[in-house]
């Protein structure tokens, strides 16, 4: 299995044009310190800077141009990103603080991977999205981590990217030490991709996760559910689709819509009225989210 994810990685790599060691971050000054686990607080601060400098108050679009000149991204990538290159996330204490620290790092990144790589419709041209997403990388603790290393190797468990064969990491690979087990599906709401149908971007913490990560599913099943009564479907979002596993396979899928709406909402008592429900998943729209 190793063998065949090395040359599954080499593969892509080629095709995607990737190249060894890309990434957006640039290594601290000589002889600095180490951070230790205050960065995670850190790196929330300033990802709450970048949406509070450019993001519409909901989170759903972004000025990327204005994103691209605030005092902000500025700081976020001279200040902050460089002391990912020596940082252990090891060090961080508990599943919460861990799992915020990845969704933040996710968000961070892509608003960065979008400013300078210069995106102008959509982070999804190019192989199906994977060359952006295996392009945009940080260096953490030494190793070379792209975002789909950090959707789908730490927050989906090594789960591995639905598109792809096998799991993200090799059972040898060192950063495995650093994925979240066992899976929370609620981060699915909490990844923003800069695509008009992805979750609107937050800022997580760790001693507030459980809470952030209901409050998010719940807002998004809400939104993004549809009932068509003359065909009696149910209309969801494609996420559910590609990760249907995560949720348990689709009885799953629609345990977890009924259990995230409101208790008098329309849809949930069509739910409860229906021995079987249909499920369609709705196209995706993948254009940038730029305001």
């Amino acid at each position: 299995m190793n063998e065949l994810l090395a040359l599954r990685e080499a593969a892509l790599s080629l095709v995607t044009g990737v190249r060894a060691g890309e990434a957006l971050n640039v290594p601290p000054p000589a002889g600095h310190p180490p951070a230790g686990p205050e960065l995670a607080d850190r790196l929330a601060a300033a990802v709450r800077a970048l949406k509070i400098a450019a993001a519409s108050d909901d989170g759903i679009a972004v000025d990327y141009a204005a994103l691209r000149d605030s005092p902000a991204y500025a700081d976020y990538i001279e200040q902050v990103t460089p002391l990912l290159v020596t940082f252990d996330p090891s060090v961080l204490a508990d599943r919460g603080t861990r799992m915020a620290f990845w969704i933040n790092l996710y968000n961070g990144m892509v608003l960065d991977g979008v400013v300078a790589y210069a995106v102008r419709r959509s982070v999804r041209a190019g192989l199906g999205g994977l060359s952006f997403f295996r392009r945009i990388a940080y260096i953490v603790g030494g190793y070379r981590l792209c975002a789909d290393d950090i959707e789908h190797g730490m927050l989906r468990a090594n789960a591995g990217n639905p598109f792809l064969p096998g799991p993200q990491f090799a059972d040898d690979d060192p950063r495995l030490a650093w994925a979240i087990s066992p899976l929370e599906p609620r981060i699915h709401f909490a990844l923003n991709c800069a695509s008009r149908s992805c979750p609107p971007i937050a800022v997580y913490d760790g001693a507030r996760i459980e809470t952030q990560l209901d409050l998010a599913a719940r807002a998004f099943v809400g939104a993004d559910t549809d009932l068509d009564l003359q065909t009696g479907t149910l209309l969801v979002s494609s996420i559910f689709k590609w990760y249907q596993n995560d949720f348990g396979g689709l009885e799953g899928v629609l345990r977890f819509i009924h259990s995230h709406l409101p208790p008098d909402d329309e849809r949930r008592r069509w739910i409860d009225a229906h021995a079987e429900v249909a499920l369609a998943f709705k196209p995706y729209d993948w254009s940038l989210n730029t305001r």
